[in-house]
């Protein structure tokens, strides 16, 4: 039980998280199209980035707890930004490839993908003005719980 309590109290922990979980709130109220759409809760893609959110907030946090001179903070801000780097760079590119993919199968090949593949996933990655949008929002949730 006192794993569950230390997991419970830590505010580093807990500042991710609410990083994360505030993005991805946003992308259901900024994507709202009339009715409520399960996937942008757990799926990639969309502003702001939650994963940049999540890695900005963790770092900041780690920051304001440990030191903005500590190993810790510098382990956690070099991870943040390949994560953000990844986000906007690979992961979008594949996301484009996909639509690509897409096109190919449906017009070349008339493909019928409920009776064959499923169609691959377009929205994988972020614009960097979604992983700039995620990242202030994860300093920002940082600043607010540990200032």
């Amino acid at each position: 039980m006192t794993y569950l309590n230390q997991l419970a109290n830590n505010s580093v922990l807990i500042t991710a998280l609410l990083g994360w979980l505030v993005a991805q709130v946003l992308k259901i109220v900024l994507s709202w199209d009339k009715k409520f759409d399960f996937k942008r809760i757990v799926g990639s893609g969309g502003m702001p980035s939650s994963h940049a959110a999540f890695v900005m907030a963790l770092t900041m946090a780690v920051g304001f707890t440990d030191g903005f001179d500590s190993v810790a903070f510098a382990i956690s801000a070099v991870v943040a930004f390949v994560v953000m780097y990844d986000a906007a760079g690979i992961r979008r590119s594949a996301g484009q490839q996909a639509v690509i993919l897409n096109k190919i199968v449906e017009s070349v090949l008339q493909a019928d993908f409920p009776r064959t593949e499923r169609k691959l996933k377009e929205l994988l990655g972020h614009t960097p003005i979604e992983v700039f949008g995620g990242a202030v929002l994860g300093i920002i949730i940082a600043i607010i719980r540990h200032t």
